[in-house]
């Protein structure tokens, strides 16, 4: 059997592929999927993608599969470790890390001013796949992105350096770094003036990085022997699928409910009244990870968060449910434990994830601001991870958007009358991944697969 697409979701603990191909009218469609544990311990992911090409030839029931284009991301070894340097946490900082998150990074320290010996320890105790620096308008102060530039250049030489700062400090950085014989990549300021972001270009850069340097992580050097397309951060395949997702549904939030962390992607402008009231700058695509909220690894946090005594209301055996958990519900009860847990999870992400209003007196009188990102334009949200995905639950679970806003009405969340979809095929990443060298695919697969939840 020959497809048109493979691909391949490369995880911490799992491996999944799926395959895909154009129908009798030319539309992309989703035909199945194979999953195995990921190979890292065993320092090579091409015996786990192996395995999974396997389970999917069952699933397919065939002996022999052949493709025109194998694509795949990855988050396996610790996915995109970084650290993110700026001038002023709450400018240059701020949108380094907004572009950082945005590439699917997993964002390790985060520092503000000139690094101290101190920061260099704590930078080389987590152990970066890439560092990102950045700090000053154009054209603004720049002895800070060069002291910097100096101290970076005596770290690892293995570590990339990504630079993002004012725009004319980069010649002499780039010159400082370089002399050092490592990988510096210089990109366009991503907080080029007050108020103004620009992240798009490092985000792209960072996932260069990335597809280059993935084959230097435990485990990973014979990626490129199966793979023929760069690989990507999960996290961001995810994004660029919701990016397209909005192009055709307008703006969009997804959730992507797993085990250990709870990941909120937003693609939206906002309301431009509520523009003018921003007291800093958002950018249009935001990514958001909450590393407390998941419904197995972190479930006993989740379980602290709502409060054991109100749970035991609802689950008089709680202890027990609790200390049996597993990634995957053994029964009824344990189901709707996790989907309590999720629908927590869901609220909660999508708040963290959104501003809010404030009010203060100043000179004039009363003034109200706004901050953070404005989720009040969102028209779709889609549910993605395996719960939102297959569960039973799933609609319940997301069906609670519907009241969020009106509990907490100085909080910038979507309004009562979103549509909401569920990502039926669990292919969000993948979608994502095709759209990365066939944009149209891409879009038949989005139509076809984000299944939109209209019982409820």
């Amino acid at each position: 059997m020959r497809i048109e697409f493979l691909t391949a979701e490369i995880g911490s603990t799992t491996t999944v592929l799926s395959a895909f191909s154009s129908d009798a009218s030319g539309s992309m469609r989703f035909l199945g999927q194979g999953e195995s544990y990921t190979t890292v311990d065993e320092q090579d992911v091409t015996i786990g993608i192996e395995k999974a090409l396997r389970a999917l030839k069952i699933s397919l029931r065939i002996d022999s599969l052949e493709w025109d284009a194998f694509l795949a991301s990855s988050s396996a070894a610790g996915g995109l470790r970084m650290t993110v340097h700026g001038l002023v946490y709450d400018m240059t900082v701020k949108a380094a890390r907004e572009a950082a998150l945005g590439a699917g990074g997993v964002i390790k320290l985060v520092t503000a001013g000139k690094l101290s010996e101190r920061d260099l320890k704590r930078i080389m105790e987590t152990s970066p796949k890439l560092i990102l620096l950045a700090g000053g308008v154009d054209y603004g102060e720049r002895e800070t992105v060069v002291r910097n530039a100096e101290v970076l250049g005596n770290i690892d030489h293995e570590i990339p350096i990504v630079y993002a700062g004012n725009s004319a400090a980069a010649d002499e950085v780039e010159e400082i770094i370089s002399q050092k014989g490592r990988d510096v990549h210089i990109v366009d300021n991503v907080y080029p003036r007050i108020d103004e972001l620009n992240v798009e270009p490092t985000r792209e850069v960072i996932r260069e990085v990335f597809s280059k340097n993935i084959v230097k992580g435990p485990g990973m050097e014979k990626i490129y022997s199966m793979i023929n397309r760069p690989i990507v951060p999960t996290p961001a395949a995810v994004m660029l699928a919701t990016e397209l997702f909005s192009s055709f549904h307008g703006d969009v939030v997804a959730v992507d409910i797993g085990g250990a962390t709870t990941d909120v992607d937003s693609v939206t402008d906002g309301d431009p009244k509520i523009a003018s009231m921003l007291v800093s700058p958002e950018p249009r695509s935001k990514r958001t990870v909450e590393g407390d909220l998941g419904i197995y690894v972190n479930a006993r946090h989740v379980v602290e968060h709502i409060g054991r005594d109100k749970l035991k209301i609802e689950f008089p055996h709680l202890d027990k449910i609790v200390s049996n958990l597993t990634p995957y519900p053994k029964d009824a009860n344990d189901e709707a434990f996790s989907a309590r847990l999720a629908t927590y999870c869901f609220e909660t992400s999508i708040r963290r994830h959104a501003g809010g209003l404030k009010q203060f007196f100043g000179p004039t009188g009363r003034i109200e601001v706004a901050y953070g990102k404005d989720l009040t334009a969102v028209r779709s949200v889609i549910g993605t991870g395996g719960i939102l995905s297959r569960s039973r639950f799933a609609s319940k679970i997301m069906e609670s958007i519907r009241s969020l806003s009106a509990k907490h009405e100085e909080e910038l969340l979507p309004r009562k009358e979103v549509s909401l979809f569920r990502d039926r095929d669990y292919i969000l990443g993948a979608i994502g991944l095709i759209s990365t060298v066939d944009s149209s695919s891409a879009a038949d697969l989005a139509k076809a697969s984000l299944e939109e939840l209209v019982d409820i």
